[in-house]
């Protein structure tokens, strides 16, 4: 592991945070001052935002996520395919010797780690061609979330002061570098060498990549030993407003009620929830604390529960029953349906037709409300009864 200096350890939101919008020169300029104040040498602090500029294709990108609108099926099934659970078994094979250390010291299955290396990069080949300090730089300035992007420009900083981040880095639209697409102050702080050769290089080095992604889940909440999905059968007259994660019960609870699981037997002692993706007609799962830990890498619950699920395929799971859910309603359905929920003091976060953690838990409420089947899943019958 790379000795992390001390002034990683404190890097938080500067104290004077760098004025969001307005001129952009402006900016830098308060912006190089705080990396300065925050650790990076004046030399080093004035190459990095040197000739820095904004890039409007990172805002393009910002606001339209588009992808997470798909419901879990057509999203799964897009990224899961027999090549590339066939090339994750031959990864695990490849380079078994890091992945045990990964399960040795930080407690985190392969399976998991080789589900975010396939969907992130597709195993290191598509990395992103967005230049990194730019894009963060333009994300620090907008003011949507400035205090999540600030941080961030500063701990890249602090990365080409430790000679770990080029100028010329590329990676995703959010600025995240390298495998498994890690944010700069997440490799400062979680960042593992884990070829030995003195540096945390996460775009050339599966080594660091898989090692510094496991270390960061194990920092999340990672709870060694433990499983984090399984699908299930559920029984006929099932209680549908049980399902959903805002419901936790112990797994001998779930057994009570005749949940089964397809493969192998209930962990005992955990407590659980019922997930159903696409509404009581599609998959049906139970998923474990460590299933939470997931959002920590991305808070997309399409994505979540699509990378969880293609964990458990790579460590030997079955396909699941797909079975057949009602549509899914239209991008312009959809809004007008967060709307109705949103009028009725429901918080769905942002209008934006993405059938995400917030809008489930209101529709099945409204569900509930209406004696509709409270399974979580939007139907015409919803909006119309709303």
């Amino acid at each position: 592991m790379r000795a992390v200096t001390l002034f990683a350890l404190l890097l938080s939101a500067p104290a004077y945070a760098a004025p969001c919008g307005g001129d952009f020169d402006a900016f830098l300029t308060a912006m190089k001052a705080e990396a300065i104040a925050a650790g990076t040498p004046a030399d080093k602090a004035a190459a990095f935002f040197s000739g820095a500029r904004q890039d409007e294709k990172v805002l393009k990108a910002d606001r339209s996520q588009g992808v997470f609108r798909k419901p879990f099926l057509e999203f799964s099934q897009s990224l899961i395919s027999k090549g590339r659970l066939a090339t994750a078994q031959a990864k695990s094979a490849e380079f078994d010797a890091i992945f045990a250390r990964a399960e040795a010291e930080y407690g985190v299955s392969r399976g998991v780690l080789l589900a975010f290396w396939a969907f992130e990069t597709d195993f290191g080949k598509v990395q992103g061609d967005f230049n990194t300090r730019n894009a963060l730089l333009t994300l620090a300035h907008d003011c949507r979330r400035p205090d999540l992007f600030q941080p961030q420009v500063l701990a890249a900083a602090q990365l080409f002061a430790l000679d770990e981040l080029d100028l010329d880095t590329t990676g995703a639209w959010a600025g995240e570098i390298g495998m498994v697409q890690m944010l700069p102050k997440d490799i400062l702080e979680r960042g593992v060498d884990g070829d030995g050769d003195g540096l945390v290089m996460l775009k050339t080095s599966p080594a660091d990549a898989i090692l510094s992604g496991a270390r960061m889940l194990q920092h999340h909440g990672w709870r060694a030993g433990e499983p984090w999905l399984a699908e299930v059968t559920l029984p006929a007259g099932f209680d549908w407003a049980l399902t959903g994660l805002e419901t936790e019960r112990p797994t001998e609870d779930w057994a009570a009620l005749g949940v089964i699981p397809r493969d192998g037997e209930l962990a005992p002692g955990l407590s659980a929830s019922v997930l159903l993706p696409q509404g009581r007609k599609g998959p049906a799962f139970l998923v474990y604390p460590n299933f939470r830990t997931f959002f920590e890498w991305n808070q997309s619950f399409v994505y979540v529960t699509t990378a969880a699920y293609f964990a458990t395929r790579i460590e030997g799971a079955g396909p699941y029953i797909a079975g057949n859910p009602d549509p899914m309603l239209g991008l312009e359905d959809m809004k007008a349906l967060q709307e109705k929920l949103a009028a009725r003091g429901h918080d769905v976060g942002k209008i934006d037709g993405i059938l995400g953690a917030g809008t489930r838990s209101a529709v099945q409420k409204e569900q509930l409300r209406l004696g509709l089947a409270a399974d979580g899943w939007p139907t015409r019958a919803l909006l119309e009864a709303l």
